[in-house]
């Protein structure tokens, strides 16, 4: 028998998902992944080519969770106190006084953000991994929850820096929203053609809620078999040919917190190698570091996970309590 709360968030999950489908025709999978992103206050870079529905995205599922939401266009002569925001003389009270940047909010939709230096990238850092930021020796809390979405047009590379590494290593997951298919994108023209939906969304909780959720998340139970399933992915990416550089052990961490919330949001109160496999791609796949091989060889990191899937053998017993 299900838990109260397993059975209040699968539930709340489902009206969040229902509602940000109202505006997001056919990307049911990447709600959800954004979904488990946001419980597991991890961080999602959104890599696909303009006119998708990225932005869309963002605000309609940070209006259905009540969150505060604001959008940085990232651009080659953006500075960082443009990110975080500046220390200023009030010559009214004669002292120094702090503005927030538009980092200080629940949702921040980080535009295009490989077209801004690596100084500007960098003054994420802090704040994606500490919840924090540091102007002139002074550390400011960001509200809770915290959420970057950042996006990148895989297509233009001219007048781009690309993410380093560790930066990479940050987000939780990496998520494609690609074309829609002829018939949904039927029905996003006519639900667009009056009026957009995004207008008309309201929340269906708020963020006292939403700390509610993620708590309930964590009591998910995650056998011996499982918990070792998915290290031995993170640990298997570390010795294929074609990388130079595996998964972290924030990777193995990310699976485990992300697999939590995954079965939850589907109804259960424990985790199935299932669940691991299907966040394997957007967990992994951009951790790996593609050797000049891999790349002689046309190998995608994507490809490569999948492989991991087929190389590490998953467990076949039942992964309940019992």
């Amino acid at each position: 028998m299900l838990a109260p709360a397993v059975s209040l968030v699968a539930e709340t999950a489902s009206r969040i998902r229902e509602n940000v489908a109202r505006v997001m025709v056919g990307k049911d999978e990447t709600i959800t992944m954004m979904l488990v992103a946001v419980l597991a206050e991890g961080h999602v870079l959104l890599e696909d080519v303009p006119g998708l529905g990225k932005t869309t995205l963002a605000k309609a599922l940070a209006r259905s969770l009540g969150l505060s939401f604001r959008r940085i266009q990232f651009t080659p002569d953006l500075l960082p106190s443009d990110v975080t925001g500046i220390s200023y003389f009030n010559q009214k009270s004669q002292e120094f006084q702090f503005r927030p940047g538009p980092i200080f909010t629940n949702v921040l939709l980080a535009d295009e953000i490989n077209r801004a230096t690596p100084r500007t990238q960098s003054a994420l850092l802090e704040a994606m991994e500490e919840r924090q930021v540091t102007v002139d020796g002074e550390t400011y809390p960001l509200p809770r929850p915290f959420f970057v979405l950042a996006t990148e047009n895989p297509v233009e590379l001219e007048g781009t820096f690309p993410l380093p590494e560790a930066q990479l290593d940050r987000f939780l997951m990496r998520l494609n929203l690609g074309y829609p298919t002829r018939d949904e994108e039927r029905l996003i023209a006519r639900r667009f053609q009056c009026a957009s939906p995004l207008d008309a969304l309201e929340a269906v909780v708020c963020a006292e809620e939403l700390a509610n959720l993620a708590a309930a998340c964590r009591e998910a139970f995650v056998s011996e078999v499982v918990e070792g399933y998915l290290v031995d992915l993170v640990r298997a990416s570390r010795e294929l040919a074609e990388v130079t550089l595996g998964a972290s052990p924030r990777a193995t961490i990310a699976l485990l917190r992300a697999g939590q919330i995954l079965a939850v949001l589907s109804g259960r109160d424990f985790v199935l190698p299932d669940d691991v496999k299907r966040l394997a791609a957007p967990i992994l796949a951009h951790r790996l570091v593609i050797a000049a091989q891999g790349y002689l060889q046309g190998r995608s990191s994507l490809e490569l996970v999948a492989g991991l899937l087929d190389q590490v053998p998953a467990p076949v017993e039942d992964e309940g309590k019992g």
